[in-house]
């Protein structure tokens, strides 16, 4: 089986590396720019895998952990975007069906990458039969720097949501007055 990149990707944004913009729309038809979340708060981008034919039940257990731990996120500051690839044809209905049964919270995105777009954006397309994008998480600081990626060339090996918010900048106390 063939694991390279796409012809003409150059890789995925590296650490240091500013994140390329993008802009992509949500299921609510809601069109949402990486430049404009940054703006306001530390990004937590997840790539899943799509739909390759079917539900990847690896992006399915990864996005319920996150879920679970919401508020965790939302108390760090954190806005997690998820990033859904696939053939424009049928990505809609395939999201819905993916998210049927996970309440996408209030500070979360899903987002849709029709034809591959933004996979390829982001050097991420993966060249195989039955395949979409490789799985990957990168954090993203307020002005548009990658300060955590990882970039996972198999099905499993996922960030879990403890990693993640063990990578996250952590609150500063507030001062107490004397």
């Amino acid at each position: 089986m063939y694991t390279g990149l796409a012809a003409g990707a150059a890789g995925p944004p590296p650490v240091g590396g500013k994140a390329p913009d993008f802009e992509l729309t949500n299921l609510e038809g809601k069109q949402i720019r990486l430049s404009g979340v940054t703006a306001k708060e530390t990004v937590v981008l997840i790539v899943l895998r799509g739909y390759p034919g079917y539900q990847c039940p690896f992006c399915s257990r990864q996005v319920q952990d996150f879920i679970r731990n919401a508020q965790s996120f939302a108390d760090a500051g954190a806005r997690v975007m998820m990033v859904y690839p696939g053939p424009a044809q049928s990505i809609n209905e395939r999201a819905k069906e993916f998210v049927a049964d996970k309440p996408i919270p209030e500070h979360f995105d899903f987002l849709l990458d029709p034809d591959y777009a933004f996979t390829n954006l982001f050097g991420l397309r993966w060249d195989a039969p039955r395949e979409t994008a490789y799985p990957a998480t990168f954090l993203i600081d307020r002005e548009g720097y990658v300060f955590f990626s990882k970039v996972v060339k198999s099905h499993g090996g996922r960030t879990t949501a403890a990693e993640v918010l063990d990578a996250l900048p952590k609150p500063k106390p507030a001062k107490s007055r004397p």
